[in-house]
């Protein structure tokens, strides 16, 4: 099949090799024309000369093409596959840190709370420049598989604003249906579910074996569970008091509610610190980092490990090679996706991004009707839709109003925070994101003002959170890489 797939974002060694290993491993794919675009270079022509190595191994007769010139990796493609990280770890790490001194103690910030609100600041004015481009030189019609969080937002203003179909792909329902099957003792092939509400709030709200409703044995089935009743505690006592479990990690969830991380002293009744995914401060931030490090120290022994098999024995579950899969051969493929409401989650306002059950073959993705969701489930997704809203429409026009406003509405950030303190940390994170944020240089000239101001509240300089871990050398990170291989 001749079509072009581009990457943007190709210099994130891991998960880009994940996405263009699970492509290259179908046959009918295997002609696609490929393209890998990325601002660094450096770490571009290294996913490059690892996936080629791959490639060459394999005997498949592809080149890849490798440019930090975006419009001409988006030249004539017909899927645009975006995984960028904007502001990469330097801004990252202000969207974990500064909140911190305002008393916010995330796990990740990336998806909602204060540091994924201004993540969606830079994600958003940038990835509007992509769809222009997109629009411009991409093939009518072309299609963008969204990676990058905070997704829902993110594949809002893409489809609201910028025009170009977005879909927003996210891998949290596969592992908690991994994790359901597990509990209830039944292989997951066995299991039907159906998972609906917002990217990264998202329920089990259906869960049958053979036809038998399965939801009555779910919350027992943790409960008892050895391992998952110590990591999963937020996510259990959510699906004691709700009704459903949802989809999202524990450290996840935990900063997306008011109720789990406002009080530094309980923070760790709630979280387990045997992984940093269950809840642990700054944890995403601190494996990314480590993760960067170790690929830097140990890219060459990285290039000198054996190819990977592109004979499908390596490919995984994210939804990527799937859809693409399924719209260009016909072979039908559901999976939950983020896709625009519009009435499919009828208690949910009619413009907001919804993850839900999709199907794909060769006429397109179709998007059933979920109806309503169980009420409070709902309750808990809706208060989260406005606060995205709030930041799409500051993201998109500028507006330092209304992202205060979403900032004031966030669950966690209006727990922990009164509004002047509110209003003095978007300030602060403004000034330490100048640099991504273009859309906001009267706001920003204004912040910088305000912070010389001798009314500014005091912060706790230097706080790190209630539940912080010491970073791994990279020789840590490659011992443990190491354990895992032969592990598995």
């Amino acid at each position: 099949m001749s079509f072009k797939i581009a990457f943007i974002g190709a210099g994130s060694l891991v998960f880009a090799r994940t996405l263009f290993t699970d492509i290259m491993s179908v046959p009918e794919l295997q002609g696609a024309e490929i393209s890998f675009t990325d601002i660094n270079a450096e770490n571009l022509e290294k996913t490059r000369a690892l996936c080629q190595r791959d490639l060459d191994a394999n005997h498949i007769p592809v080149t890849i093409r490798a440019t930090t010139d975006r419009r001409e990796a988006f030249k004539d493609a017909k899927y645009i596959i975006n995984c960028v990280r904007i502001g990469g770890l330097e801004g990252f790490e202000t969207d974990v840190e500064i909140p911190l001194k305002y008393g916010v103690d995330q796990c990740v910030g990336d998806t909602l709370c204060t540091g994924g609100i201004m993540y969606g600041q830079r994600v958003i004015a940038a990835m509007l420049d992509f769809c222009r481009d997109i629009r411009e030189v991409a093939q009518p019609g072309a299609m963008m598989l969204n990676y990058s969080n905070p997704n829902a937002m993110a594949t809002w203003a893409c489809n609201k604003y910028g025009h170009v179909p977005t879909l927003g792909l996210c891998h949290g329902e596969i592992h908690g249906e991994m994790q359901i099957a597990e509990v209830l003792g039944i292989p997951r092939e066995e299991l039907d579910f159906v998972c609906a509400g917002i990217n990264h709030q998202t329920w089990y709200i259906s869960v049958k074996h053979h036809g038998k409703n399965m939801l009555d044995q779910i919350l027992p089935g943790f409960l008892k569970h050895e391992r998952y009743s110590r990591e999963e505690k937020v996510r259990i006592d959510m699906l004691k008091r709700f009704g459903y479990y949802s989809t999202e990690s524990n450290g996840h969830l935990s900063e997306y509610v008011a109720w789990y991380r406002k009080r530094p002293e309980e923070i760790k009744d709630w979280i387990d610190l045997s992984n940093w995914i269950h809840g642990e401060t700054g944890g995403y931030l601190r494996v990314t980092r480590e993760e960067r490090n170790w690929f830097e120290t140990d890219y060459p022994k990285i290039l000198a490990e054996e190819p990977k098999r592109l004979d499908g024995s390596a490919r995984g579950k994210e939804h990527a090679s799937y859809i693409i899969e399924a719209l260009e051969t016909g072979k039908k493929y559901r999976g939950h996706f983020n896709v625009m409401n519009e009435g499919c989650i009828t208690n949910l306002p009619w413009e907001c991004v919804v993850e839900v059950p999709c199907y794909v073959d060769g006429n397109g993705v179709s998007v059933p009707k979920v109806g309503d969701l169980p009420l409070g489930c709902a309750a808990v997704c809706s208060q989260s839709v406005w606060v995205q809203k709030l930041a799409v429409e500051a993201a998109v026009h500028g507006d330092v109003s209304l992202l205060k406003q979403a900032a004031m509405m966030d669950p966690l950030t209006g727990a922990v925070c009164n509004p002047p303190e509110i209003w003095q940390m978007i300030d602060e994170m403004l000034v330490a994101q100048e640099e991504w944020l273009p859309q906001y240089a009267e706001a920003i000239r204004q912040a910088k003002e305000n912070l010389k101001s001798s009314h500014t509240i005091a912060t706790k300089e230097g706080y790190r959170g209630a539940a912080r871990l010491r970073e791994k050398t990279p020789e840590e990170v490659a011992a443990e890489r190491r354990q895992r291989t032969i592990t598995v």
